[in-house]
């Protein structure tokens, strides 16, 4: 089964990189809520921050030398996220906690990481290769999903 998820998620990356990036999202729309476990085992939930603050989510899994790139990135730019109002979400797709875990311990991120091991997240956002950033402004809505990070755009796109 892991070799399947493994194989599914190559063939994906693939096809992601072989089609173009993903369109941006063109037209918002409610984000799909979800439950995900962290590394220590407690339970996130999307909808807890809906009209708190906006959500930057990042798929990864710990093979992809573009997502360790976005990882990196993402924990310089933590701290002025954070300080704007921003929770960084890292969502690790079809790989074991014991292997994040893992590579956590060598790769410190500063973002809460949560495991989505049977997909289904990564399937309810239709993340077509990794790594592929969500954002979804304080009232639920995602209002940008593609494998790049639009720095010039990202205080425009959600703290309006």
């Amino acid at each position: 089964m892991r070799l399947f998820l493994r194989v599914l998620l190559v063939v994906s990356l693939s096809l992601g990189f072989m089609a173009g990036a993903q369109a941006a999202v063109k037209r918002q729309e409610i984000a799909p809520d979800f439950q995900l476990p962290d590394l220590q085992q407690q339970v996130f939930t999307l909808s807890a921050y809906r009209d708190k603050q906006p959500v930057l989510l990042f798929f990864w899994t710990t093979w992809c030398p573009y997502c360790r790139r976005g990882l990196k990135e993402l924990s310089e730019r933590y701290p002025k996220l954070s300080e704007k109002g921003w929770q960084v979400l890292a969502v690790n797709i079809g790989e074991p906690a014991d292997k994040v875990k893992r590579f956590v311990d060598n790769y410190p991120l500063q973002s809460k990481v949560l495991l989505d091991e049977n997909l289904s997240v990564a399937n309810a956002y239709d993340v077509l290769g990794v790594p592929t950033y969500a954002l979804i402004d304080k009232s639920g809505m995602l209002v940008f999903k593609d494998n790049y990070l639009p720095l010039e755009q990202l205080e425009g796109l959600v703290l309006e």
